[in-house]
């Protein structure tokens, strides 16, 4: 299994809005960057990422699961951009900020701490189970 981070603005696609979608889940679209998208193509089914508000808030709220591998955008004709389907598994008891991401050291690697602009990204073994512990699971 590999570990991902999905990046929305909460006043776009909030946490509330995904865990509405329910088991179905909801396509991750309108990605427009090819690390990203190409990030979401190496995704298999049952990949899990946590769920980060950008802009507002700037935390790892949630986990979820990779539910469809990349598949043509519907939001677009445009050929070359692809998307996944995720669905929302559980909340953090406790947000992660970025601010706590950048002071832990275990975390100085990931890619969040060194590329906040990246909107879908890797995480590591590692990574995961440290964001894990300081989210309370």
């Amino acid at each position: 299994m590999a570990y991902w981070l999905f990046k929305s603005e909460p006043d776009t696609w909030s946490w509330d809005q995904q865990v509405a979608k329910g088991a179905a889940g909801e396509e991750w679209n309108g990605v427009r960057n090819y690390q990203a998208r190409n990030n979401m193509r190496a995704m298999k089914v049952g990949d899990l990422g946590f769920f980060y508000h950008s802009n507002q808030g700037k935390e790892v709220v949630g986990i979820v699961e990779v539910s469809a591998e990349s598949h043509p955008d519907s939001t677009t004709d445009d050929p070359r951009w692809d998307c996944v389907d995720i669905r929302a598994v559980k909340p953090l008891a406790r947000p992660v900020t970025l601010e706590q991401a950048k002071t832990e050291p275990r975390l100085a690697d990931m890619v969040l701490v060194n590329n906040t602009r990246l909107s879908v990204q890797p995480v590591t073994e590692a990574e995961w189970k440290v964001i894990c512990e300081l989210g309370g699971l």
